[in-house]
């Protein structure tokens, strides 16, 4: 079996619809209403070609190529309200992460044969965890009324977190990938209790335990791996703060503290996760922009005359 797969070539069924993440031009924008529309007036038709045949087409159809910006707003982290459609992509895309942890966790076993056995069993345990976490989250996607591939994939967060140092692929995957989990895991275990949704408080806090171990595996074998290597261990910090800076965007990190101190973050890593979203574009602003591509994108559908920005 080869070694280090590269992200195209993860198997899915024809249920899935697989898409070119939009991270790294999501990154890239300024914080300048008109600009973001003018950047994403000049790519809706592939954001179209993107959402097409999926839940989001519709939603495109009617908020035109913004609608990602209004979708999230009072969603994601928001621990009181979610529409419908905000609480299935949502559980869609944990979903799909899980996956992807499942895929990371087996390669990392795979690729890294002499790694010692105590590595290994962990790396097993956590593969055993992750298939349990996409059985949960497919039952929620049926709870919440969605199913599965409803809405599109992208295999950034494989793509972002593996790396062929196994130090790094640590770094990447279980500090970052699964710390952001806990994030997202706590505000849908508030959310859930604050809306009175028993069944997604209880059986995302079930996950969410297995994510602190998971965090801690990632933690105790950086230190290991990187003893007496203080080059290393500083890529390894590197890695960690380029891996975070692609999973913060639109000062929407909300990071769940108390979960990810147990897990063997320090107050210092907590803080500068929290600070990396500083320099995206303020929320305000993308929602402001995704009003205007709105506005815009149902004039034209209505065949009246657009003015040029």
């Amino acid at each position: 079996m080869k070694q280090f797969m590269e992200a195209q070539e993860l198997a899915r069924d024809r249920r899935f619809k697989r898409t070119k993440s939009q991270n790294t031009l999501l990154r890239s924008l300024p914080d300048d209403v008109e600009e973001i529309v003018r950047i994403f007036e000049s790519i809706a038709e592939k954001i179209r070609e993107r959402v097409a045949e999926t839940s989001l087409e519709a939603v495109y159809d009617d908020l035109g190529p913004g609608f990602q910006f209004l979708t999230a707003s009072g969603g994601r982290q928001s621990k009181n309200e979610r529409t419908p459609l905000q609480l299935r992509l949502q559980l869609h895309g944990i979903f799909v992460g899980e996956i992807q942890a499942l895929e990371a966790a087996g390669r990392t076993l795979w690729d890294f044969p002499d790694s010692p056995w105590a590595f290994t069993k962990d790396m097993a345990r956590q593969c055993w965890d992750e298939a349990r976490h996409v059985q949960a989250y497919e039952k929620l996607i049926q709870h919440a009324g969605g199913e599965v591939g409803e809405f599109p994939e992208t295999t950034f967060l494989f793509e972002a977190s593996c790396h062929t140092d196994p130090a790094l692929r640590l770094t990447g995957v279980n500090r970052c990938l699964e710390g952001l989990a806990c994030d997202a895991f706590r505000s849908l275990i508030d959310y859930g209790k604050n809306v009175g949704d028993e069944i997604i408080a209880q059986a995302v806090d079930f996950v969410l335990a297995d994510e602190l171990t998971h965090v801690r595996f990632g933690s105790e074998w950086v230190k290991e791996f990187t003893r007496d290597d203080p080059e290393r261990a500083k890529r390894a910090r590197e890695f960690q703060r380029e891996t975070e800076r692609a999973f913060s965007f639109g000062s929407q990190r909300e990071l769940a503290r108390e979960e990810r101190r147990e897990a063997g973050f320090s107050e210092e890593e907590m803080d500068e996760i929290e600070a990396l979203s500083s320099d995206a574009p303020k929320r305000e602003t993308l929602v402001r922009a995704a009003e205007i591509l709105r506005d815009r994108h149902r004039a034209r559908k209505k065949g009246e005359a657009v003015a040029p920005l």
